[in-house]
């Protein structure tokens, strides 16, 4: 069985240039799934870069 990975908000924010804001308000709307120890906020770095959609182009018009 894989392992799970987790990173911090601030973490997640710094990889991906979306704010910790940001990603704490989809996380408040459901669309990311985070974790919780204490105090701490966990993400998994898949489910964060999952919030990302292709932008449809004339070539690829998904």
């Amino acid at each position: 069985m894989a392992e799970r990975q987790y990173e911090s908000l601030a973490q997640a924010a710094e990889r991906t240039s979306i704010s910790v804001k940001t990603l704490r308000r989809r996380i408040i709307d459901g669309e990311l799934v985070a974790y919780r120890s204490g105090r701490l906020i966990r993400v998994e770095p898949r489910a964060v870069d999952a919030l990302f959609r292709q932008v449809p182009t004339k070539d690829n018009p998904r």
